[in-house]
């Protein structure tokens, strides 16, 4: 399917079948949770979603379109061209399901996060703003993150110091230290500026991280303006449901509360790669001075 009105599609559908492992039935699975979590929703989500349904559906297994078709079935705003596409147009409505509303289950959710990393940048948009969709209430935001911490979130950057700033993220968004670290190391920057909207933090600070946290994305002055647009633009509910996502990583649900300067034996950080300890200060170009 080629979708004119929304050109990722056909990357992000070839996306879903890299490496002979399909993940296109978990993709179509988890955008029709997300959506169905939402009572109602704009022309332009529901075209979202529509254009992306109808590119997967002819694609994966009958158990998985079995699956969507009994998520919409009890749904009210379900799209007719999707239940027309799946066989069930004019169908009696099963009985609605009683799962609570949150993120999908654990196995979709590390194949979700999987997608998202192995992501180009404009694919990754597509995935954010759909997560924004199917967002619900302001409940989902989780408060802003403590002055303290963000202050030493940013001294970690400043000084390059990969391993500080992994686990002080780690902690202040309760995700594993893994997952940490791959969101620092990221050589695109969006899951930092995800993290940074999560966080409630300033839009200053994040370009100062975006700087002197990670090579290949401090080098690009492009790249950090444009980091800095996704963040104008990016709904904090879209980060909160990501950010819940990569809090499921693993199957482990994540503490409600860790403290941040606190370090346990059994939480000790595993090494690093090797790139952090090959960074070394450098001097800031004169260009970038005037970001404050």
């Amino acid at each position: 399917m080629k979708s004119t009105a929304y050109p990722t599609l056909d990357g992000l559908v070839d996306l879903a079948c890299r490496d002979g492992v399909d993940v296109r039935p978990t993709l179509l699975r988890v955008l029709t949770d997300l959506y169905v979590q939402k009572p109602t929703h704009s022309t332009d989500e529901t075209t979202r979603y529509v254009e992306l349904a109808l590119g997967l559906i002819d694609s994966v297994d009958d158990a998985t379109r079995t699956a969507v078709a009994a998520s919409l079935s009890g749904y009210a705003a379900a799209p007719a061209a999707v239940l027309a596409r799946l066989g069930r147009a004019g169908a009696p409505p099963a009985a609605p399901r009683m799962e609570p509303a949150g993120a999908p289950a654990p196995t979709d959710t590390d194949d979700l996060i999987e997608l998202f990393f192995a992501a180009t940048s404009e694919d990754r948009r597509v995935i954010l703003f759909n997560l924004d969709a199917g967002a619900t209430t302001a409940a989902r935001l989780p408060p802003p993150a403590a002055a303290n911490v963000v202050d030493k979130l940013e001294t970690a950057a400043l000084q390059r110091n990969g391993r500080e700033f992994s686990r002080t993220l780690a902690r202040a968004l309760a995700i594993p230290l893994d997952l940490a670290e791959r969101v620092a190391r990221d050589p695109s920057g969006e899951p930092i500026v995800i993290a940074a909207k999560a966080l409630g933090m300033k839009a200053a600070v994040l370009q100062r991280i975006l700087l002197f946290l990670n090579p290949s994305v401090g080098q690009s002055v492009q790249q950090v303006y444009d980091l800095a647009d996704l963040f104008d633009a990016l709904p904090r509910e879209a980060a909160a449901h990501m950010l819940a996502i990569w809090r499921t990583a693993g199957g482990v649900p994540a503490p409600t509360h860790e403290p941040v300067y606190r370090d346990r034996p059994s939480r000790q950080a595993r090494p690093l790669a090797p790139v952090w300890d090959a960074l070394a200060p450098e001097q800031t170009p004169a260009r970038l001075k005037s970001v404050s």
